[in-house]
């Protein structure tokens, strides 16, 4: 995710004043537990805000992170549908919640190989692999980033609970690239803080089906959950913060033209799930081997040309987080980071060059 491929895991309001001890520990998280229920009380249109704040708030006796794990397997429910932990709570929301009842352990360490970009006491900036999930959850609560960075660093920030030590952003499993690690709750907040405001600037890098026709414009659609399909977005002329429609924009410039492709650099001005492939999909340029949104889940050389061999180009969407900059949240320093493409991208943009170079006009 976002996270386009980014959602900011602390960017609502709230979240940025907790305290909480760095992750250190493992041992089994949660115990079977009853369902919980709540009518929100007060005048109507009265907004409380996040609903895991307000399930804290409202049963004292369960962590927020018990909350969020329900809230992640749809366990927790606002008038019969489930939503996310960012949803504001209103009055007259009926709220029914079941903690998870299958105990899951701590993520554990996993000696799993990292590109370590840069590093110091408060923070690290991991090139991320393509395959990799960024924190456990449903169907993935091994090999993920949050299992090598256990292993690979005493300290992390616990912010964001026992699940996600660390984690400020996230990217889509096969997007891959920069993703920024807090180690100290001191620096996740400020960094948070800064991803809020949008005073992060995110670079990513991406081949797509499709000729773009302008050489740099933006995209201005809101997004939501697509409503046919719930594990994917859709773009929307409205927005409506009570289904999860918010606004997001995104920039971007080509780099380069095919013929019937296009070598893309895209920048996120808001971080929304899938923000990036949704917003190119929608203008007619969806992301190479994007199964979700260009139908596509493999780019073989003989696309190009039936004259070439099967030789799978990209077995999964051509995205790349690329460069990141940020001012370091205690030094004050600005600070860049450049992840380069990834071999299998490279790869295809030069058979791109090679064989689907763009005609001049008048030329046959």
């Amino acid at each position: 995710m976002p996270d386009d491929d980014e959602i900011l895991i602390a960017d609502e309001e709230g979240l940025l004043d907790l305290e909480v001890a760095p992750v250190e520990v493992a041992g089994p998280v949660f115990a079977p537990q009853p369902i919980h229920e709540v009518t929100v009380p007060g005048v109507r249109s009265q907004v409380y805000g996040r609903l895991d704040h307000y399930l804290v708030s409202s049963f004292p006796g369960h962590s927020r992170s018990a909350f969020q794990e329900a809230i992640e397997q749809s366990l927790a429910l606002v008038n019969g549908k489930p939503v996310k932990a960012s949803y504001k709570v209103r009055a007259g929301d009926a709220i029914k919640v079941t903690l998870p009842t299958t105990p899951h352990l701590l993520p554990q360490p996993e000696n799993i190989p990292l590109d370590i970009i840069m590093e110091d006491e408060y923070l690290a900036v991991i090139n991320k692999p393509a395959n990799m999930v960024v924190h456990p959850a449903k169907g993935n609560w091994s090999g993920t980033l949050v299992n090598a960075l256990r292993y690979h660093f005493q300290h992390l920030s616990g912010m964001n609970g026992t699940y996600r030590p660390g984690i400020v952003h996230r990217l889509d499993r096969d997007t891959t690239g920069v993703i920024l690690i807090a180690k100290q709750e001191r620096a996740h907040r400020i960094l948070s803080l800064q991803f809020e405001e949008r005073r992060v600037y995110k670079e990513y890098h991406a081949l797509c089906y499709g000729v773009l026709e302008r050489d740099s414009d933006y995209v201005e659609k809101a997004i939501g959950h697509d409503p046919r399909e719930r594990t994917k977005m859709a773009v929307f002329n409205y927005v409506d913060e009570a289904r999860d429609i918010k606004p997001a924009c995104t920039f971007y410039e080509v780099i380069e033209r095919y013929d019937g492709y296009c070598y893309v650099k895209a920048y996120p001005k808001t971080g929304r799930t899938h923000q990036i492939r949704v917003h190119l999909a929608h203008v007619g340029c969806p992301i190479l081997a994007d199964k979700a949104y260009s139908h596509q889940s493999q780019m073989l050389l003989s696309t190009l040309s039936p004259t070439l061999g099967d030789e799978v180009l990209m077995s999964r969407q051509a995205l790349h987080a690329h460069k990141l900059r940020f001012q370091h949240p205690i030094h004050g320093t600005w600070v860049e980071v450049v992840a380069p493409l990834p071999a299998e991208m490279m790869r295809t943009r030069e058979a791109l060059q090679e064989h689907r170079p763009l005609k001049k006009r008048g030329t046959r």
